[in-house]
């Protein structure tokens, strides 16, 4: 009797094998988080504020509450994805998923967060403990002089803070998707969203000034009613107007905005790493 030899095939372990993709791709990967967004937009909006109003509860509490939100942003990012993905692949994405990052991998997507913290809190801190040092002297004479130096320090510090947070930002970026959607471990994860950033670096470079641009839309009532403040109106009569009136707009571009732009991280996403 002839015996038919089985062979058990292993699947290949995910690597996080990078592309490169061209710059242009940023509108792609902007009408693909649109088409997420609107394909589904009672439950984005929901989920959206949800995790606003979770986010803003946690920073009422001092210290704890800040550092908390900076340790949980990748587990509730690692949500977002999970809705993406849903939905991606012809599921009903649901406000719940947003809650997936704690079920699955959140001991690795909280490590990518003490990472994250470190790094920017460390650099903030080193910056302005060197380049604000002398000036805070300057300032305690009470010299005019003393306070344009320490203006400028600080206006120093945060670009330097900026400039080297950078190398970070690009090593978590992708690291609780690859983590949450293949298992990665922590810094292997960290290593390969690194990775994809600098061989991509124009076309990222390219989607950050589109979000900054984007956050500056949905900020911008906000920032006209703190003009409106300095310039215009007096005490309680802003601050009616700042509760009533200013504060909406704001919310409104944030529940776009978060939607559409965290559908276009995930289209980036599959485009750029090749396993996908």
């Amino acid at each position: 009797m002839e015996r038919t030899a089985q062979i058990q095939v292993v699947p290949r372990a995910f690597t996080g094998a990078t592309r490169e993709v061209d710059p242009g791709d940023c509108f792609v990967w902007l009408r693909e988080g649109w088409a997420i967004f609107v394909g589904n937009l009672g439950v984005w909006i929901g989920s959206t504020a949800v995790l606003m109003v979770l986010l803003f509860a946690a920073n009422l509490v001092p210290v704890f509450g800040q550092i908390a939100v900076t340790l949980l942003l990748p587990v509730f990012a690692a949500g977002i994805v999970c809705m993406c993905n849903h939905q991606q692949n012809g599921g009903q994405a649901e406000i719940a998923d947003l809650f997936a990052g704690f079920q699955h991998n959140s001991g690795r997507l909280i490590v990518v967060g003490v990472i994250f913290a470190t790094g920017i809190f460390g650099l903030a801190a080193i910056a302005f403990k060197v380049l604000s040092g002398g000036a805070i002297g300057s300032v305690i004479t009470g010299r005019l002089a003393g306070f344009g130096i320490a203006l400028s320090a600080v206006m120093l510090a945060s670009i330097a803070v900026f400039i080297l947070s950078i190398p970070v930002i690009m090593a978590t970026w992708f690291a609780p998707l690859l983590i949450f959607m293949h298992d990665m471990e922590p810094l292997a994860a960290m290593k390969a969203s690194f990775r994809a950033g600098a061989r991509n670096w124009l076309t990222m470079a390219v989607f950050g000034v589109m979000l900054v641009i984007a956050l500056f839309i949905a900020m911008a009532p906000l920032l006209l009613g703190m003009a409106m403040l300095i310039t215009v109106l007096s005490g309680a009569t802003y601050a009616s107007y700042q509760d009533i009136i200013a504060t909406a707009p704001l919310l409104l571009g944030m529940l776009l905005l978060v939607p559409v732009f965290s559908g276009a991280a995930y289209a980036s996403y599959r485009d750029i790493f090749v396993e996908v």
